[in-house]
């Protein structure tokens, strides 16, 4: 779950709803500067169900007593995280074996880069544990995927690995829409025709439930992208798990919107 804290109370956004507007970036992406990418239906499926592992947590997301909230996403157990991705590889098979691939290597990426769980040697056993069985699946999916006609052509390793990317730069803009930000924020590593660059994404407008922000160098193909995605209000905080969740199943839905538009390179 992602927070957005407001004037009004917290704004909960789930992280397959967050995934859907990670896919919607990714329909409006490529242009002369950022290329296109291929194939292009099943790498927007991939982002857009990049958190597929997460809707069975987010229909009963537990509490963190200490803030009264939700857990965010960054505030679980490793064991739990890890189970958590480790059923969405499984849950994206059924709709495609190339995105089910771009899930499994999104989600042994954010233990590549991000390594706050090799901070007990417990925690590190269940990573490493996972990671090995991650990267047994997507060696297996890639050789299948290679003796296919259609497919062979996207599974080399630069293709795959640029993909990959693709999905997490999705991923992080994304986490930042849905999170706001006050000012300006940056996203590194994009890729490009020619190697990778830096987004600068800047606040232009913060009305209600609607933002507008210009993004440098302009990474899509149209002049204006408009996006539209949902959280939940929750007022107040909790002291009973249950009573939280039920608050959540609540009309307390909050339609967002973001425009983005080309900033000065």
């Amino acid at each position: 779950m992602l927070h957005r804290l407001t004037e009004q109370g917290l704004l909960c956004i789930t992280q397959p709803h967050h995934a859907w507007l990670a896919g919607q970036l990714a329909q409006a992406w490529g242009n002369e500067k950022f290329g296109k990418f291929a194939p292009r239906v099943e790498v927007c499926l991939g982002a857009e169900i990049h958190d597929i592992g997460w809707a069975r947590w987010e229909q009963s997301p537990t509490l963190n007593r200490e803030t009264g909230y939700p857990h965010k996403f960054t505030e679980l157990t490793t064991q739990v995280h890890v189970d958590i991705w480790s059923s969405a590889k499984q849950l994206a098979m059924p709709m495609g074996r190339y995105a089910a691939l771009l899930v499994s290597m999104h989600g042994t990426g954010l233990y590549e880069r991000f390594t706050s769980w090799q901070k007990s040697a417990d925690s590190v056993q269940i990573v490493q544990d996972f990671l090995k069985r991650e990267y047994d699946f997507q060696k297996k999916l890639i050789d299948t995927l290679s003796h296919d006609e259609y497919y062979t052509q996207y599974t080399t390793p630069e293709v795959i690995k640029r993909n990959q990317k693709l999905v997490a730069t999705w991923d992080t803009l994304s986490i930042l829409l849905c999170q706001g930000f006050a000012d300006k924020q940056e996203v590194t590593q994009v890729p490009t025709v020619d190697g990778a660059t830096t987004l600068q994404l800047t606040l232009t407008e913060n009305k209600n439930n609607h933002h507008q922000i210009t993004v440098s160098p302009w990474a899509f193909g149209q002049s204006e992208v408009n996006l539209v995605y949902e959280g939940r209000l929750l007022p107040s905080t909790f002291n009973d798990e249950k009573t939280m969740r039920e608050a959540l199943m609540k009309d307390c839905w909050v339609t967002l919107s973001t425009t983005l538009k080309p900033g000065r390179d």
